[in-house]
């Protein structure tokens, strides 16, 4: 059966007894492809519609909302022995972790996979299967409702094809890493992202990413970290979109202005008059109760844009790493980041101070391009250019 067949005729699976019989046969399979559909327009967390498994002999489309038991699944996700092959996983790895209290692993991304071999940064699943394999797959479902049922024939076939090439392609993206010495480099970084996946969110974090937070002093830091906090834990209570519940903009006024009455709430540019309803007391006593605390718990200032006086340092390091990653044929993004950049720039901007590398520049990055950075750093600092 050739793999455009198998797209054709996918096997759905809504009874506990089938997923239980498929997953011990799938336990013997060195690597699985794996995807998911779900739906997540009005929700915070994401609503599973669908889970599908290829392992190169026929595609198999999960029913979520019909199992009940899904421990066999789960022992799967978690096989050692079983690569699940993803293509750009994160979102799924979110599904898999509100669903099943996973996510899978060991992983093996083919988008992440395909930078290290030359197909370019960030590529979609359609162009990597024209790109690799010559195959071209509809689009036409990626909007679709993956919760109702039954699905269409369109999505049926739309759903089996994201797995149908996945094996094939896992293989010879494979045989690519092998050749350029790179596989040990993807199975690290794949690693990561499962790391990130089982990570906990750090709800007090929240308000740092939150635009223009730079812009307020300590104290109006204070009430926002208290608000954002508030928002996240109402947003999952409730199961809505953050920005659905209260906009990023009205937390941010509300710290800067730090109204005290209802009706000073109530007058907020954009403030959601149910909101101030049902919740305005509340918004208020967290207000109070951060303005009144120790100012020396009160949240740190957090970086505003970089000085302009680093700019040209900032673009001597971009395009070192540019020439880094072009004679390696990388796109530069899968080395540094834009924010790895400035974390360079600011180590080494008090007087005195050295330059250092976060984190993720640690590991093969540090050899490959790392310590160049910090190299090239040194010598701006001296001399006022990288040469």
């Amino acid at each position: 059966m050739t793999t455009d067949t198998l797209a054709t005729a996918p096997i759905w699976v809504d009874s506990d007894a089938d997923l239980a019989r498929l997953c011990e046969r799938w336990a013997g399979c060195t690597a699985l492809a794996v995807d998911t559909e779900f739906m997540r327009s009005q929700t915070f967390y994401p609503l599973a519609g669908l889970i599908q498994i290829g392992d190169g002999d026929g595609c198999y489309l999960i029913d979520p909302l019909a199992i009940d038991n899904f421990q066999p699944l789960v022992t799967l996700l978690t096989d050692p022995g079983v690569t699940k092959v993803l293509h750009s996983c994160s979102e799924d790895l979110e599904v898999f972790a509100r669903l099943l209290g996973v996510v899978p692993e060991p992983l093996f991304d083919t988008q992440l996979a395909a930078a290290f071999a030359g197909f370019g940064f960030s590529v979609g699943y359609a162009n990597l299967l024209k790109a690799v394999l010559g195959v071209d797959i509809p689009k036409s479902e990626t909007r679709s409702d993956w919760l109702r049922r039954p699905l269409s024939p369109s999505q049926l076939k739309y759903a089996a094809l994201d797995v149908a090439y996945l094996p094939v392609l896992y293989a010879k993206l494979v045989a690519i890493l092998e050749d350029n010495g790179r596989l040990d480099w993807v199975r690290r970084d794949s690693r990561e992202l499962v790391a990130g996946g089982n990570g906990q969110d750090d709800l007090d974090s929240y308000y740092i990413r939150i635009k223009s937070a730079w812009k307020l002093n300590r104290r109006e830091l204070a009430v926002l970290k208290s608000l954002s906090r508030w928002r996240e834990q109402q947003a999952r209570s409730e199961d809505l979109p953050r920005n659905h519940l209260i906009k990023d903009r009205v937390l941010w006024d509300m710290a800067r202005r730090q109204p005290k009455t209802q009706a000073q709430l109530a007058r907020l540019d954009e403030m959601p008059p149910r909101l101030a309803r049902r919740h305005g007391d509340t918004l208020l006593s967290l207000i109070a109760a951060a303005t009144t605390g120790d100012p020396d718990n009160y949240p740190q200032h957090l970086n505003g844009p970089l000085p302009p006086q680093q700019g040209d340092l900032l673009k001597a390091l971009k395009a070192s790493a540019l020439e880094r990653a072009e004679a390696m044929g990388l796109p530069v993004e899968v080395m540094v980041r834009k924010k790895e950049f400035e974390f360079i720039v600011r180590s080494g901007m008090e007087d005195g101070s050295e330059y250092t590398l976060p984190d993720r520049l640690q590991g093969w990055r540090k050899t490959v391009i790392g310590d160049e950075l910090v190299r090239v750093a040194n010598e701006f600092k001296r001399t006022g250019t990288s040469q």
